[in-house]
């Protein structure tokens, strides 16, 4: 089997995330681009062997999970995600599709997931305590109908 590998394998810190909107938001972390076919087991009533065949069944995708920094004066993740995805004078509730591209040096995609009608499913504001000297992190959840993945 060919194979065009070449160099080093990708560093995870160079990406960007577009998620329908002009507004650029950055994150610290995104996880959850899992792709997954549930496993379907099944033997026939008449089978002489004793053990179950495996077939593949549909395709499952997990919750993608956003992370960043919270900032002083900076509401605009919340302001987004309100205005975008929420029902607003009558209007239907908006799907995006959501782009993520893992970037080399020059800036240019090598990797690009497409989260395809993706909404948000979960806000989480930072953890508050006295006695801790982390930085303040928020979380957004998105669930989504399919991803797909290109290799530049």
């Amino acid at each position: 089997m060919a194979t065009n590998r070449s160099g080093y394998p990708l560093p995870k810190f160079h990406f960007e995330v577009d998620w329908g909107t002009n507004v650029k938001l950055g994150f610290t972390e995104v996880t959850g681009l899992t792709f997954e076919t549930e496993v379907i087991e099944y033997r026939e009533g008449s089978s002489n062997t004793y053990h179950k065949s495996k077939q593949p069944g549909l395709t499952k995708y997990s919750n993608l999970t956003f992370k960043r920094g919270t900032f002083q004066g900076d509401a605009d993740f919340f302001k987004e995600w309100k205005k975008t995805f929420f029902f607003q004078e009558g209007k239907e509730k908006f799907r995006a599709d959501m782009t993520i591209k893992l970037l080399n040096e020059e800036h240019q995609p090598i990797m690009i997931w497409k989260a395809i009608k993706a909404w948000p499913s979960k806000i989480q504001s930072a953890d508050l305590k006295s006695d801790a000297n982390e930085v303040a992190i928020e979380t957004m959840e998105m669930v989504h109908e399919g991803l797909t993945l290109e290799a530049k």
